[in-house]
């Protein structure tokens, strides 16, 4: 893959890719936690190269988040998302998800998705816990190996194994001389000439010409460091694939098998020969001096309970004779000393388990001629330790590769089995996202259902999910119409029992709303009624839907937008400046491509009432020939349908009273209808109760 292909990615972030062992395997899953072990690469930047891989193979260069608002609603929707993910991989996973219009996209979205929300997974906490402890796995680094060199005459070999084996060192030798020197100051050398082949050099000199090619066998330490590394994170994926229905890609039960023979730090255990030796290097020291102590106790006892005595003329025949202390010592005590040093030396045999071949150093650890105290021999000591070691580190050796050979087989398997959890985890987090918030795949309007000049559709089914008569839709287009003669959807949206999540509620409190639009719509409604909160849910549904996933609805309808256009409310009247630069955006919008969404929140807060309503219209007016779809929520209705030169869409929420103070409102626009100012309501309450004479309250209410 050539990374600079990918859209955004520049030299820099190129550079950085090279540097990942697993860059394309990473690119091609959208693995954002695998990109960003970089130091070069942040997650934000990991995110933006995963979603440029997606968008490259896709050929989608859509921009559907247009304005700042439609992109604060994304992220509320990342947020909702990942809030439900349980792992770290999970959450940055979640954000190559994005609205996009390539239909391509959304189809391979829509088609994880479907699988994520019908396969079994538990969307309770049963696994939780679980999954909390499995993280993509790491390749650790391995600390400089000082027992053994790779040796080669020719320089290039010499190049590629000085950059395949970075913690071994690589040596350039000339001929079975040097290689011999080398075989003196290391334990083991791998030579990668065939040449050397046969030669007869003292030491440990393998002959390994692949070794380039096999490099875990000649640094077991790799594979057994990586699973030691990653033991806990390994034994949490095999317990979440014991928990569900995911079929390992390995026998889980050999895994944990293998894995108990290596310790946490990368050293092997479970041999019970390696652990004797091991032992026995380390208590060696330990075991001669106990030896000692055994034989002097025991001399010493010996002596206690002895009279000894020597008649002058045998004492000055022996000094005579040069006979020193010892001798005589011997001569008394002969026997005792020689059960004294057997008891030493068969605790030494005992203690560190010395076998047969190993116990002729023990016989001579310690004189055979009577002394006193005794004193091992440290010659003999000095060898016995050496032959231990050797032994030891060649059983080591030989247990690392066994064990390494066993690990490797498993390790593609371990990174798949690992990687089906993670990603488990991101379906689990889409399907509670589902459950949490009674979500339902939308259905996209087809282009093969905009009716032809006869006015007939190709669609089969059609949507019963329509409201309102057709009377009641406003358009000055036949071809712009939210439905044809049978009432079905053929533009726009049509939302039935939508309910927002982004609420300061609990989801369950949330009123359901039903909303359709086609074409250009002015969406009327007493203040706190909801209108901002429906735009909001208009947005969400749109951005969920053209990111692939389900929605928070009984049944969405919608056509497949190029962009998503939501301009917030404005704080306040805006200055000249500010003014002319939102004229420009709105002429920019006006003058872009067609089938877009258009969402505005009280656009008229940006200048004088009059001036608004005109400018309102002339937008709307730019929209209606795109056949855009627009939602404009205004109080300006009647002046803004005055101003404009086509008969606009009014859609109103309805305050259908007033209890205790509070509007009682029907969350869901209707159709066709100018709602009602909260002022008119409460004219009205007062009318209602008016007795006075001169019926001021009746008087007022006529003038709405």
């Amino acid at each position: 893959m050539q990374f600079e292909d990918i859209p955004g990615v520049g030299p820099k972030t190129a550079a950085a890719l090279e540097e990942l062992d697993d860059a394309e395997r990473a690119l091609k899953d959208g693995d954002v936690a695998a990109l960003s072990r970089s130091p070069e690469i942040s997650d934000g930047r990991a995110t933006a190269v995963a979603r440029g891989v997606i968008r490259k193979r896709h050929n989608d260069d859509s921009n559907f988040l247009a304005t700042r608002r439609a992109r604060e609603i994304y992220q509320d929707v990342l947020a909702l998302l990942r809030d439900r993910a349980i792992t770290e991989y999970a959450t940055k996973r979640l954000a190559t998800l994005y609205p996009t219009a390539s239909s391509t996209r959304i189809e391979e979205a829509r088609a994880f998705v479907t699988a994520a929300t019908t396969t079994e997974i538990p969307i309770d906490d049963t696994i939780q816990e679980t999954l909390s402890g499995v993280e993509p796995l790491t390749t650790p680094t391995i600390s400089r190996i000082r027992d053994r060199c790779i040796a080669t005459s020719d320089p290039e070999r010499y190049a590629k194994a000085d950059d395949v084996f970075p913690e071994v060192s690589v040596e350039v030798v000339e001929d079975t001389r040097e290689l011999a020197e080398l075989a003196r100051s290391y334990s083991t050398v791998i030579a990668l000439d065939e040449r050397f082949a046969g030669i007869d050099i003292e030491g440990d000199v393998q002959i390994h010409p692949d070794a380039i090619d096999t490099p875990n066998k000649i640094v077991p330490e790799r594979v057994l460091q990586y699973f030691a590394t990653n033991r806990d994170r390994i034994l949490a994926a095999v317990k979440v694939h014991e928990q569900t229905n995911l079929d390992p890609p390995c026998s889980v039960s050999k895994l944990r098998d293998v894995l108990k023979k290596v310790d946490t730090d990368g050293t092997v255990v479970g041999d019970a020969e390696l652990t004797r030796l091991t032992t026995a290097v380390a208590d060696l020291d330990a075991a001669v001096s106990t030896a000692e102590s055994v034989a002097n106790d025991r001399l010493r006892e010996a002596i206690q309970q002895r009279d000894v005595t020597i008649e002058g003329t045998d004492f000055l025949s022996l000094v005579e004779q040069g006979a020193r202390v010892d001798s005589l010592f011997g001569r008394e005590l002969n026997d005792e000393y020689d059960s004294a040093v057997a008891a030493a030396r068969e605790h030494l045999i005992e203690a560190i388990e010395l076998r047969p071949s190993e116990a002729d150093f023990a016989e001579r650890a310690f004189p055979t001629d009577p002394t006193f105290p005794v004193e091992h021999e440290s010659s003999v000591i000095s060898r016995l330790r050496t032959e231990l070691t050797t032994a030891r580190d060649r059983k080591a050796a030989q247990r690392k590769r066994e064990v390494a050979d066993e690990l490797t087989t498993l390790q593609q398997p371990v990174q798949k089995l690992v990687r089906a959890v993670l990603e488990l985890d991101v379906e689990r987090a889409i399907a509670k996202f589902a459950h949490d918030f009674e979500c339902t795949m939308p259905t996209f309007i087809d282009d093969t259902e905009i009716p032809d000049q006869t006015g007939n559709t190709n669609r089969d089914t059609p949507d019963t999910a329509a409201d309102s008569p057709q009377s009641e839709i406003n358009s000055s287009s036949e071809a712009k119409h939210i439905t044809d003669s049978d009432g079905s959807l053929i533009r726009g949206f049509n939302i039935s029992g939508g309910r927002s999540p982004l609420l300061d509620v609990e989801f369950s409190a949330v009123e359901a709303i039903d909303y359709r639009v086609s074409g250009v719509t002015l969406l009327s409604g007493v203040n706190s009624g909801g209108k901002t909160s429906t735009l909001d849910l208009v947005a969400l549904i749109a951005i969920l839907a053209h990111m692939g996933l389900p929605v928070p609805a009984d049944n969405v309808r919608l056509e497949r937008f190029s962009e998503l256009h939501y301009y917030a409310k404005t704080q306040g009247t805006l200055d000249a400046g500010a003014f002319e630069s939102t004229l420009r955006d709105f002429r920019e919008l006006a003058d872009g491509a067609s089938n877009r969404l258009v969402l505005v929140d009280e656009l008229e807060s940006i200048t004088e009432p009059g001036a608004s309503a005109k400018i309102v219209a002339g937008i709307l007016e730019a929209l209606e020939d795109q056949s855009a779809t627009a939602v404009f929520v205004s109080h300006l209705a009647d002046e803004i349908r005055e101003a404009a030169d086509f008969s606009v869409a009014v859609d109103g929420i309805e305050a259908v009273g007033l209890e205790d103070g509070e509007l009682i409102v029907n969350r869901s626009p209707i159709k066709g209808r100018l709602a009602r100012s909260t002022p008119e309501l409460i004219v009205e309450k007062l009318a209602d109760s008016d007795g006075s004479e001169s019926q001021f309250y009746h008087r007022l209410l006529q003038k709405f």
